[in-house]
């Protein structure tokens, strides 16, 4: 066991990796009929977002087929990242260049993938209009369109606790005050327009502004794996005799985690998207360097994180009562789905379940791509693009587990779909 903690010290030290409000929403879209007609207008957007048909009714002509959801707004490391990390200038854990993107459409983007990330694909099966935009990008903040859809604040190499990672990433407290400072007052200075007087002086909870839109997005949380892996396994930082035991290190992580999420909860989130960690144990990085051949995985490793994924699916059961009474949960188990992956390949249709697609660079101590390095032909039979990062494959097939799927064991208690009719 000291021999893994070390080589995985090694390994990832480098990684710089919802009948009172009905009024008030009559009211905004009384304010809003003329901008409505005209196509345009922030009062307009809040008074549709209390209606399935836009400007309040139903057109003569066809209809396009309406988002599932408002927004989303999306938390985390890197599995989740679409970019943040391309605008810190002292991150080494950044994919804004090839053979990242080398599937996607706008090629390098900052995704850690071939093509999409999960985020992607989830927002497609919800019928987002388009992407979900970084936050770090001032574009962001000047593209109303792209606002509504929601923002992505998660930084790659960023975990729950505040110091994990190496070298410029933002933790998730730092991301969940850049939605409350900055996000928040430009969705509500667009969203509530001429009704902003009705609501002048109203609760948080009676405020259309929160039931209107935000209690109708999608909040997206994926962390924890490199709480594990640049904490739990670094003597560095937890001395030489060692850290806490595992199940004390893992009910730090979820306090803290539940704390986070109540954070967002008394900022107006309800629906709730959760992933789990993926099986870290498996990944080509941490098996290559324990000399690993073959589909073995390092145990103990896995062992950890499906620990603390045992503690995430707890929390969702009883996060609610007395603290979260409307929020709404649904937890997207990616360790079972990959794991799924890798132990029936033939199954899937994959091929390689321990390399990584892309040729690694010996400067991330084989975490991410080499620089214009060459990659595997066919990306769809490969689980793992890197080093730590599932192809645009395996993102796909999660998402649509995590939307779609009836069994518990992708998705607990609900998934993403029904979350998005409650």
């Amino acid at each position: 066991m000291e021999k893994l903690v070390y080589l995985l010290t090694i390994t990832f030290l480098s990684m710089a990796l919802l009948v009172p409000l009905r009024g008030q929403c009559e009211a905004a879209r009384a304010a809003a009929a003329t901008s409505c007609h005209a196509g345009t207008g922030a009062a307009a957007a809040a008074a549709t977002s209390c209606s399935r048909n836009r400007c309040g009714g139903k057109s003569a002509g066809k209809q396009k087929q309406q988002p599932q959801v408002e927004g989303m707004f999306v938390f985390g490391s890197s599995l989740v990242d679409n970019g943040n990390n391309n605008f810190l200038n002292g991150s080494g854990v950044r994919a804004d260049y090839l053979p990242y993107g080398v599937d996607f459409p706008l090629g390098p983007s900052g995704r850690f993938s071939n093509g999409r990330n999960v985020i992607d694909a989830l927002g497609e099966l919800l019928g987002l209009r388009g992407l979900v935009p970084p936050f770090a990008d001032r574009r962001t903040r000047r593209a109303r369109a792209a606002l509504l859809r929601g923002v992505n604040f998660a930084s790659g190499g960023s975990g729950i606790l505040d110091h994990t990672g190496q070298g410029e990433v933002v933790s998730l407290r730092q991301q969940i005050t850049n939605f409350e400072s900055v996000t928040l007052p430009d969705l509500r200075a667009q969203l509530r327009g001429p009704a902003a007087a009705a609501n002048r002086g109203r609760a948080k909870g009676q405020d259309s502004f929160h039931q209107c839109y935000l209690s109708k997005c999608l909040f997206v949380i994926g962390t924890g794996g490199n709480d594990y892996l640049l904490n739990y396994f670094n003597p560095r930082k937890n001395g030489a005799e060692g850290g806490p035991p595992l199940s004390e290190f893992t009910t730090s992580l979820i306090t803290k985690l539940s704390d986070h999420l109540q954070r967002l909860y008394d900022l107006g989130a309800r629906k709730f998207v959760i992933f789990s960690i993926q099986p870290t144990g498996c990944t080509p990085v941490v098996r290559a360097f324990l000399n690993i051949t073959g589909a073995a995985c390092i145990e103990p490793v896995n062992d950890a994180v499906a620990l603390f994924n045992s503690e995430l699916r707890r929390l969702v059961d009883g996060a609610r009562p007395p603290r979260m009474p409307a929020a709404r949960f649904a937890y997207i188990d990616s360790y079972k789905i990959i794991r799924d992956m890798l132990d029936h390949p033939a199954k899937h249709g994959v091929r390689e379940t321990s390399r990584a697609c892309c040729e690694m660079s010996t400067r991330s101590s084989g975490v991410l791509c080499k620089k214009q390095g060459p990659v595997c032909r066919d990306r769809t039979e490969y689980v793992f693009f890197d080093g730590l990062h599932p192809t645009d494959a395996v993102n796909a097939r999660i998402a649509r587990k995590g939307y779609g799927s009836s069994s518990p064991d992708h998705a607990y208690p609900i998934n993403v779909k029904k979350l998005a009719m409650l």
